[in-house]
């Protein structure tokens, strides 16, 4: 089997795979079932047996660094609340489920009572089930009620696809309640000719945020008779409205609140999540309500064995000379190949489309060189596939015909795809929820389960896999979310003007922020105000003013320049480095190059290509401080939080070799510099600090990039973010604190809530930091702990050593980490750092 598409140069920097070899001893695959007997789970070797065998090869096992042994847990039962109607528990016990879990009897007695409730367990544990029985109560009564519709229900989900199979969900477990269930799909893909039966007709709509925004708000007249009768909303996958597309969809909850409350209705909020830090904090924030909550999780669990892997150094040098690690990539490949020859159901998680696609190829071409058959049973899963191709790879891995898929985030959310042996989780996916939610794929049906994480070259995936603690010991992340941010709240209150005239009253539920906002909003002649309240002035719809998974801005239009297709979009604020002339764009498993961008409208022409290369631009940045809100002394250093102003210019962009990541050349660009207003935490040091660590200056430019570096990288431990999501910048003499200075920024305008998540978890966020660049083995410098794939200077200068001397003698009087009430901020919904409960399980 030959795949001559595979990237130029892909084997030779992959080199050799070690493919365990096939022997008697070690089972081949078979066309297992999903629901295997007696025999078939007696006869599977235990998660610990496979991973022994993984580890044997050449080099193996010294790449394990730990490994974690999760004990399985016993179930315990409940009994339904009396008020669920027993047409619903006869529809439960039908599909299998003879008694709840006691969360779920827990989630439904608090929706029974009126009372908004967040239900935070572990992956599989019936989270659906805890929601639906409470709502599926309340549309059987509404049905009764003369006019056939007394009650209806709201469900959001982040993603379409997971609507969709939710929607199906819900029809199978409600068929014997005949037509008192009518569940329906509400969103961009919906027909129109469908659209309008949904509107009249649907007591369950399933849609997400993003169509609650554009399509149903604008539009609530149409709406007010489903509107009306709202008694429950539900939002799913809570913990992925985090950051500034986090924050937007508060705004619009609090929109979808005073239209229901226009219409006489108080709908109860039902949230569901994975394991979270205070869910009941952060589902308050989100919604502007008090919420209960339910986070002890009485699912049964089977055995769970997760490693931590981390690939060798290789003989390949990066930039300045820095050694380079063997890829996430090929070892993900060597241990989905090992896996599918043991026939283990397997899933491999990726972070990008190519990736996935990378690894299923090399997969692919490893396996035929050992069995022609086993080849057709790898393939990859990403967004992009037609529904149908998504639903048959799904069937495909249930029913065993698959053993192997190399899968996106597309899979982590909400799909059934029970019964899995192992999941290889290829690089840190940037928050302890995910990778929960990620390793609790396999192991589904209460089985034992086999969980590897495999690092990336990047300094918080090493740091990881050689800090175990902070993984297995310490509660997933808080989710950072600021509704008061100036940027996303504006275009949200001239929505609600638009949709009904604001009032005084209603500026309370909007929050603090928003009657300062108003005057600013009707100088810039958006708002008018008249007697009955605040009116929109402009023929446009508001609702356009922003896209809430954006950050704000016109998008630019990605348009094939052969044909004048329209690809897609790049947010505004990203074009620059994202789509300049010359970038490597991928789209939908297909790689393009920029041939022009052009921004003055807003478009960038690229032509198909396969280029054996990936882009990353480079850029020079600038901070000025705006005002400080908070500032405590470290020592005789300082550590602040504010606003401050950003000016970035794109210089050039380099190409990269795909795999190896060498870099192959530099080549200028000429856009125009950008500013952005956003709000950063930054710390100071004095003369005195600089001596007693023996910082002089010739060093000093390098130590205060370095520790950027690092610290940039540290940060997604601690607030719910991607180091993409931030920026940072370190001056040796800065011209507002007249001192050495290094400053980190949410990338978003107005921020989004990770600034200040840091400033509050300051002192534990740089201590690990300084033990990621200490305990990194390299001897100068390089990926795994103070180089970053996007420094705009090309990683130079840097100083290891000295970073590691610098933030000893900051921690050294580092005072014990802030409260928000010590600092003056606001409640943020968001904890002081370290464990508070125990580890996720």
């Amino acid at each position: 089997m030959a795949f001559n598409h595979l990237p130029a140069g892909v084997h030779d920097a992959l080199g050799p795979l070690s493919v365990t070899p096939v022997t008697h001893s070690m089972p081949m695959a078979k066309n297992h079932r999903s629901d295997r007997s007696t025999a078939d789970t007696a006869s599977r070797p235990s998660p610990s047996t496979v991973l022994d065998r993984l580890a044997s090869g050449p080099s193996r096992a010294s790449r394990i660094t730990h490994t974690e042994h999760l004990p399985p847990r016993e179930g315990r039962h409940a009994v339904w609340p009396d008020r669920i109607r027993p047409e619903v528990i006869a529809a439960v016990q039908a599909a299998g489920i003879e008694h709840p879990w006691a969360h779920q009897a827990r989630v439904a007695e608090h929706a029974l009572d009126g009372e908004s409730v967040i239900v935070a367990t572990g992956t599989a544990s019936g989270k659906s089930l805890a929601y639906l029985a409470p709502v599926l109560t309340a549309l059987l009564e509404g049905s009764e009620a003369p006019n056939g519709r007394g009650a209806t229900a709201l469900y959001l989900a982040p993603t379409k696809a997971l609507a969709a199979d939710q929607r199906r969900s819900v029809k199978e477990l409600s068929q014997p309640l005949g037509n008192a269930v009518r569940p329906a799909v509400y969103d961009g893909d919906t027909p129109f000719e469908e659209r309008e039966w949904v509107r009249q007709y649907a007591n369950y709509v399933l849609t997400n945020p993003d169509m609650l925004h554009h399509g149903i708000l604008p539009s609530h007249p149409r709406w007010s008779s489903f509107l009306r009768a709202l008694r429950y909303v539900v939002i799913d996958e809570c913990h992925t409205y985090r950051g500034v597309f986090g924050s937007h969809v508060a705004q619009v909850l609090r929109r979808l609140r005073r239209l229901c409350a226009r219409y006489g209705a108080s709908p109860v909020f039902l949230l569901a999540s994975a394991t979270a830090a205070e869910p009941s904090v952060a589902a308050r924030r989100l919604t502007g309500l008090p919420v209960a909550e339910v986070a002890d999780d009485a699912s049964p669990r089977g055995e769970l064995v997760f490693a931590l892997w981390e690939p060798p150094l290789t003989e390949l040098h990066g930039e300045k000379g820095a050694p380079v690690r063997r890829t996430a990539t090929a070892e993900t490949a060597d241990l989905l190949t090992d896996l599918t020859v043991q026939g283990m159901r397997s899933i491999s998680f990726v972070r990008s489309r190519r990736g996935a696609e990378l690894i299923a190829l090399i997969a692919q071409e490893r396996l035929a060189e050992i069995d022609h058959s086993l080849a057709r049973r790898v393939a990859a899963y990403r967004g992009g596939y037609l529904p149908e191709e998504r639903r048959a790879l799904e069937a495909a891995l249930h029913s065993g015909e698959l053993l192997g898929l190399a899968a996106t985030t597309a899979l982590e959310l909400g799909v059934d795809i029970s019964g899995l042996d192992a999941v290889v989780i290829s690089g840190y996916p940037g928050t302890r929820a995910s990778l929960w939610q990620q390793a609790g794929r396999a192991g589904r049906s209460g089985e034992g389960a086999l969980a590897i994480l495999v690092a990336r070259d990047d300094p918080l995936d090493t740091f990881l896999v050689h800090h175990p603690e902070a993984l297995f010991d310490q509660p997933v992340e808080s989710t950072v979310l600021d509704p008061d941010n100036p940027y996303v709240l504006a275009p949200h209150l001239c929505a609600a003007a638009s949709e009904i005239p604001l009032t005084d009253e209603d500026l309370e539920l909007f929050g603090p922020a928003a009657a300062g906002l108003l005057p600013q909003l009707e100088a810039a002649k958006l708002l008018r105000r008249r007697a009955t309240g605040w009116h929109w002035t402009r023929r446009e719809r508001a609702v356009d003013l922003t896209d809430i998974r954006g950050g704000g801005g016109s998008p630019v239009q990605v348009v094939e320049a052969g044909t004048g297709r329209l690809l897609g979009t790049v947010d505004e604020g990203a074009a620059h480095t994202a789509v300049h002339e010359g970038a490597v764009h991928l789209h939908q498993g297909r790689t393009y190059l920029v041939r022009k961008l052009d921004l003055e409208d807003s478009v960038a022409l690229v032509e198909e290509a396969s280029p054996p290369y990936s882009t990353v631009a480079r850029d020079t940045t600038t901070i000025a401080v705006l005002e400080t809100d908070v500032e405590v002394p470290w020592g005789d250093g300082r550590l602040c939080y504010g606003s401050v102003e950003v000016t970035n210019q794109v210089v050039s962009f380099l190409r990269r070799r795909v795999i190896t990541g060498e870099v192959l050349g530099e080549t200028k660009l000429d856009l125009p510099p950008r500013t952005l207003r956003t709000r950063a935490v930054w710390w100071t040091v004095t003369e005195d600090q600089l001596d007693a660590a023996r910082i002089n200056p010739e060093i000093l430019g390098g130590t205060l990039h370095a520790a950027e570096h690092a610290s940039i990288g540290m940060l997604p431990l601690f607030a719910t973010c991607d180091r993409w999501d931030i920026g940072g910048v370190s001056v040796p003499l800065h011209p507002d604190t007249l001192l050495p200075t290094v400053f980190v920024y949410d990338g978003h305008p107005g921020g989004a809530g990770f600034a200040e998540r840091a400033f509050h978890t300051a002192r534990s966020w740089l201590t690990a930091t300084r033990q990621a660049i200490a305990s990194c083995e390299c001897d100068a410098g390089c990926p795994s702990c103070i180089q970053s794939p996007k420094c705009g200077n090309g990683n130079d200068p840097l100083h290891k050593r000295g970073a590691v001397r610098l933030l000893t003698e900051l921690l050294r009087a580092a005072p014990e980490e802030p409260a928000p009430e010590e600092s003056g901020q606001k409640e943020s919904g968001q904890p002081e750092s370290g464990p508070k409960k125990p580890r996720p399980r």
